[in-house]
């Protein structure tokens, strides 16, 4: 294979339709190798599949009409697949290939691949009536049924050499579209994914992403959609990381924000795994009959097994009394070996017509520490 030759031309040269075509086909080549190599082959914009609700005037059965979306791809060999308008699928066509199936549940798979055709306008002679020939290709497509497992022909296919010029059918690269359903001879749903496998996106390969702005931003939805994710990376006066919700203005609410200065501030809790030598802390009150929480990271077994000791610090917290004479004192402060509390406290008032002592829960401040134990290897 040889490297891209691109046409050159000067002055007085007698140009062929070779010459022509050349010209064209190296910008094609260009166009290929850039979709393949720079980016991630699939569905970029639109394409998907809708179930319309419908009755069979003849039958009253119900059943749904399905299309699919205006949209763009790109196919495994750099190819792009364009649907300037919506398509309604026939079921004549899921007959030709799946009509002969038992009843199933299982979703079909669509299918979308490039197919060059005549334009409709007719094929004209040139000046020296030579035959007539077509001076257009329409780069089309073709919508295809397949069979039950056959979504995974799809990551079986394999990419054109670097360097290859655009590849035209009849060589065929599938662009997987999503699933049809099938029942009673007729369409009865759509699916996105089955068995594991869904359509995939077009994407770019990037080591190093710019902003112009001073802020990058990368989110789950083309739109900044209340309540879905988002990363905020941003420059200037201020730079910093956010991760958080879009808010309905449009805006993110920070759950965690790492500052320029190495601040890191979140929201909810943090969790992650206990290295050895590690002392992880967990506080707050308890009442008499209550667990108390082990510290981040911690689990049962590492108590259970030894790889982590609990030390646990108690302290009585004064009840509320209904007068300001009332006297108490602790009768119980401790935690059993489950972590359960177990806390009393006497009440009495000597000042009170019929002075009696009483004896309520109670509830304590903890204060509940966790040594990891070095094991062998340092595991």
């Amino acid at each position: 294979m040889t490297a891209p030759t691109r046409p050159v031309f000067h002055e007085g040269q007698i140009l062929s339709a070779a010459d022509l075509a050349a010209t064209v086909e190296y910008g094609r080549a260009a166009a290929a190798r850039h979709a393949l190599h720079l980016h991630d082959w699939g569905v970029a914009e639109g394409l998907g599949l809708t179930a319309e609700p419908r009755t069979d005037p003849l039958t009253g059965a119900r059943h749904v009409e399905v299309s699919v979306s205006a949209g763009v791809a790109v196919d495994g060999a750099g190819r792009e697949i364009v649907l300037p308008d919506p398509v309604v699928l026939r079921e004549s066509d899921f007959d030709d290939v799946n009509g002969a199936d038992r009843p199933t549940d299982e979703p079909y798979p669509v299918f979308l691949t490039a197919a060059d055709r005549d334009p409709s306008a007719a094929a004209r002679a040139d000046a020296c009536a030579a035959p007539a020939a077509p001076t257009r290709a329409e780069e089309s497509y073709r919508i295809l049924f397949g069979r039950l497992g056959d979504e995974l022909l799809v990551a079986e296919q394999r990419p054109p050499a670097i360097g290859a010029p655009p590849a035209d059918p009849p060589l065929r690269m599938l662009v997987l579209l999503g699933y049809v359903r099938w029942t009673d001879g007729r369409f009865s749903g759509v699916e996105t994914a089955a068995r594991g496998v869904a359509p995939r996106y077009a994407g770019v390969r990037a080591d190093t992403v710019s902003a112009r702005s001073g802020s990058l931003t990368l989110r789950t939805a083309r739109t900044a959609e209340e309540g879905e994710p988002a990363l905020v990376l941003t420059g200037g006066a201020e730079p910093g990381l956010v991760v958080g919700l879009y808010r309905g203005s449009g805006t993110v609410a920070p759950l965690m924000t790492l500052e320029a200065n190495g601040n890191l501030t979140i929201e909810g809790s943090f969790s992650g795994r206990t290295a050895t030598g590690a002392t992880p802390v967990v506080s707050g009150t308890a009442t008499d009959g209550m667990l108390l929480p082990l510290p981040a990271g911690v689990t049962p077994e590492q108590i259970a097994d030894g790889r982590a000791v609990l030390h646990m610090r108690l302290t009585p917290r004064a009840p509320t009394t209904t007068t300001d004479s009332t006297l108490h004192s602790p009768v119980e402060t401790a935690a059993d070996p489950d972590r359960r509390v177990r806390c009393r406290v006497r009440l009495y008032d000597p000042v009170a017509p019929a002075a009696e002592v009483t004896e309520l829960p109670g509830a304590v401040d903890f204060l509940v520490l966790a040594t990891v134990a070095a094991t062998e290897g340092g595991g």
